[in-house]
């Protein structure tokens, strides 16, 4: 689990110093694995600005460009396809270590043509896999100004080891809990404003087999604009090593670290009438958003239309409905899916997701509802759109078994030391 010290205080009122903090958390029983201060490995990288880009006389796939720094103008070897005169790009000058390859530049000749320094991609700067071309600031940064400050990253980012027993802490306001428990604190309250909403569904949810999914809520928004998410957001997830994809896809995400609550996101104009929740039949194949095809065996916890299989409940959806830039109108999903059908499934298809390793553990089921709301929340202040009222689908039979894993859920928590109140079917 990753997270960042800011992300943290944003639940924790403290005075503890930042060093304070990461040692309360191991002896609390959340192992630090990993301590990285995004400010000091992002120190030399700064903005800067292409003001001449032309091609490398001894090499086709090359150019040249004069780089405007702030301090001087340098010339730079580069082969991005992307380059272009005026762009903004993120600079790395000679004496720099390049995060994913830990290499130090040095002013070099490069096909004859003397080089001084580079222009970042993503996947150079260790912050995803994306290494198609350099990074395009925005036109409104400050030729000079440090990139870290830009992007957000001055900020320290911390791992912890989560044991089968704290799935409690996979979410950020679970760690801030935590600390707060422990005297190291006071929890702030969350300020999530409930859009009740005027919209009946248009979606229907029918839950056939409910041995594996006791649990499933949809939520409506029509006439959304799915665009490139807000710099905060964008800033959050890349703290955490995440790649921000589209607006609507980064909000489920944001709130599945943030609160330990998995959402999934589907156009809803490619669903066939209806949401089913069932078993999957021997045989039946459909394509996931890893862009592989899986075979499925009899009794894997499918979510399906009319049509055909969407997505495997709990682990992973499907390219039928994903959504798209262009997409107006879609169906958010939060549901509560069993841990033994999580892992019989997962491991049978050698399949791992941020979504399985939490469901698999035990997801608080009261939290179904709280995370469409939140999620509906964000969704209607950056993309706009028409929220319709949660439509929830429980299986009575299932009742108790929630409530069960819940108190289960809670009394591991409490085995460590800190203590909640619970009642069945209600935290406090």
């Amino acid at each position: 689990m990753k997270f960042t010290i800011s992300w943290l205080k944003e639940y924790l009122d403290t005075e503890k110093s930042d060093q304070e903090l990461i040692d309360s958390l191991t002896n609390i029983g959340l192992e630090v694995e990993d301590v990285v201060n995004a400010s000091e490995i992002f120190s030399n990288f700064i903005a800067a600005q292409v003001v001449e880009e032309k091609k490398h006389p001894n090499a086709d796939k090359l150019k040249v460009c004069k780089v405007d720094i702030g301090s001087d103008i340098v010339d730079v070897v580069c082969g991005a396809p992307n380059v272009e005169e005026n762009m903004k790009v993120v600079y790395a000058p000679p004496g720099s270590t390049i995060p994913s390859t830990q290499m130090k530049l040095k002013a070099s000749k490069i096909r004859g043509v003397e080089s001084l320094g580079m222009m970042c991609s993503e996947f150079e700067l260790g912050i995803s896999d994306d290494h198609d071309g350099i990074i395009k600031l925005d036109n409104n940064v400050k030729v000079g100004q440090p990139y870290a400050e830009i992007a957000g990253l001055n900020d320290t980012m911390i791992e912890i080891g989560i044991t089968p027993n704290r799935q409690d802490c996979l979410g950020v306001s679970g760690i801030a809990r935590d600390l707060s428990a422990a005297g190291l604190g006071t929890l702030n309250k969350r300020n999530i404003k409930n859009n009740k909403g005027k919209l009946k569904s248009p979606i229907q949810i029918d839950i056939v087999d409910n041995h594996a999914c006791p649990a499933f809520a949809g939520r409506y928004i029509k006439n959304v604009k799915n665009i490139e998410s807000p710099d905060w957001l964008k800033n959050k997830l890349k703290s955490i090593g995440l790649r921000p994809i589209s607006a609507l896809v980064d909000i489920t995400n944001f709130v599945m670290f943030d609160m330990n609550r998995p959402l999934h996101v589907y156009d809803a104009d490619k669903i066939d009438k209806e949401i089913i929740v069932r078993d999957s039949k021997e045989g039946e194949e459909f394509e996931a958003l890893d862009d592989k095809k899986y075979k499925l065996k009899r009794g894997m916890c499918v979510i399906a239309d009319k049509s055909s299989v969407l997505g495997l409940g709990g682990i992973i959806g499907g390219t039928k409905t994903s959504t798209e830039f262009e997409t107006k109108n879609i169906l958010l999903e939060s549901a509560y899916f069993k841990p033994k059908s999580i892992r019989s499934t997962s491991k049978i298809l050698n399949l791992d997701t941020d979504a399985k390793y939490r469901f698999e553990r035990g997801i608080d089921p009261n939290s179904i509802e709280e995370g469409l709301i939140k999620a509906a929340e964000l969704i209607e202040n950056i993309c706009g759109g028409t929220i319709s009222k949660i439509n929830i689908t429980k299986k009575e039979k299932s009742n108790n078994t929630l409530k069960g894993d819940l108190i289960r859920s809670v009394f591991a928590t409490s085995t460590m030391g800190v203590s909640y109140k619970v009642k069945l079917g209600k935290s406090i």
